[in-house]
């Protein structure tokens, strides 16, 4: 992470690196996963199933609280984010955040297990972001080659994840409540992690056991909107109506970007900071996001403020990248990166984000860190400051002057976190 001599710095890179290890740490799903298990009544004959990045943490814990009662098991997670073998689990590592063909065989086992359930049995569905990548099966006769170029074109047209997964579900024959579909008559406990603003069970993941709440017309605008390439069946996909009732499911959250963004408060100040939390749904350009960041950090150095230093401004959602270059980054590292100009030259402010999972976009750091000095190292090393962000490689750019925040998969997956830290 980037320091210079300045003191303030120092210990602002410090208290950066002590919050998210404690943020991370505090909102690791187990307890609440076995929480959720204590409290609910099963039926006879239990079973299991797990999707998304949070999918292994979530499995074990369920396991741990259920032990020999699971009949089955089967988790779906993105690659190198097993930790191991559970019992009786078959545990399958896929393509995130595009699927392959791990993906499509995963599912189809899960498909295969729910098919064969009875009035006598539940599963428990235990749900977490990335879901959407990672519980694929494509509906009718749609190819794998298709389902990935449509979420290419998604996750560079700078859509939100609430529009992606309006497009995603309706291709799919496992989301917008299908998965539901298929699992009758047996019941389905849902325990879910959330990385969708606002909690939407029929988009986290895509809401496999969720009533659809979008319409056909809502779709054929995004495809319009975006001017996504889609083939004649494709757009005859999004043209079939989804279930729009589900009644063999109960659901509980146990975490979200609230939680997320309430504990890092809470962490701050217990390290001396007086912390506000600014917003828990912020969802534009992750560019704009970092310039708005640096131009509040800077309003806080004039004695007029509202705000007094010492403080942490937390600022809570997940921002999107409209993709215009061919560089690496993701959307935090970008955030990050475009704050730096607004404060440079600032000794007593840091700024940082990071995604609760661990890997920001198709790489492996979590997030950025900057501060007054990052601005002028990018100089002095002989990179163009807005021709990095303008060819999207805020990646490679932090990594040259150690701005990046590299924590491997955490087992969480509840939305990002960026705050200004200021002494």
């Amino acid at each position: 992470m980037p320091a210079n001599n300045n003191t303030d710095n120092l210990d602002l890179a410090k208290d950066a690196i002590v919050i998210i290890d404690r943020v991370i740490k505090a909102n690791e799903p187990g307890a609440k996963v076995r929480e959720a298990i204590k409290r609910h009544k099963f039926s006879k004959n239990i079973y299991l199933s797990a999707i998304g990045k949070a999918a292994w943490t979530m499995a074990s814990a369920a396991y741990g609280e259920l032990g020999s009662k699971v009949k089955r098991g089967i988790v779906i997670t993105k690659y190198n984010h097993s930790q191991g073998d559970i019992p009786g689990i078959e545990v399958i590592e896929a393509g995130h955040p595009l699927s392959d063909e791990n993906t499509l065989a995963a599912t189809q086992k899960i498909v295969d297990m729910a098919q064969s359930l009875g009035e006598d049995d539940e599963l428990v569905f235990l749900i977490s972001g990335g879901g959407s990548a990672l519980f694929e099966l494509p509906l009718n006769g749609l190819s794998l080659k298709e389902i990935i170029d449509v979420n290419n074109q998604l996750l560079s047209c700078g859509a939100d994840i609430v529009e992606i997964n309006k497009i995603r579900k309706r291709l799919s024959s496992v989301k917008a409540g299908r998965f539901a579909q298929i699992c009758s008559p047996a019941k389905i406990f849902n325990i879910v992690m959330s990385d969708v603003l606002g909690d939407r069970l029929d988009s986290i993941a895509s809401g496999p056991t969720a009533p659809d709440n979008s319409t056909v017309e809502e779709t054929l605008d995004i495809v319009q909107k975006y001017k996504l390439s889609l083939s004649k069946t494709a757009l005859e996909c999004l043209n079939i109506e989804t279930p729009k009732s589900v009644k063999n499911t109960e659901t509980e959250f146990i975490g979200n970007v609230l939680a997320l963004c309430s504990c890092t408060a809470e962490i701050a100040a217990e390290l001396g900071y007086t912390p506000y939390v600014m917003c828990t749904e912020m969802n534009c350009e992750a560019r704009e996001a970092g310039r708005m960041i640096s131009a509040i950090a800077k309003q806080i150095n004039q004695s007029d403020y509202s705000y007094k230093s010492p403080c942490a401004i937390i600022f809570g959602g997940e921002t999107v990248v409209t993709l215009k270059g061919s560089g690496k980054g993701g959307r935090n590292q970008e955030l990050a990166l475009s704050s730096a100009e607004g404060i440079a030259c600032m000794d007593n402010i840091i700024i940082f984000s990071f995604g609760s999972d661990g890997t920001d976009g198709p790489t492996d750091a979590a997030g950025g860190i900057v501060n007054g000095a990052t601005y002028a190292k990018l100089n002095e090393i002989g990179l163009n400051y807005n021709g990095i962000l303008d060819n999207n490689d805020s990646y490679n750019a932090l990594k040259a002057i150690d701005g990046l925040i590299m924590t491997g998969p955490t087992g969480i997956n509840i939305n990002d976190v960026a705050v200004i830290l200021c002494k």
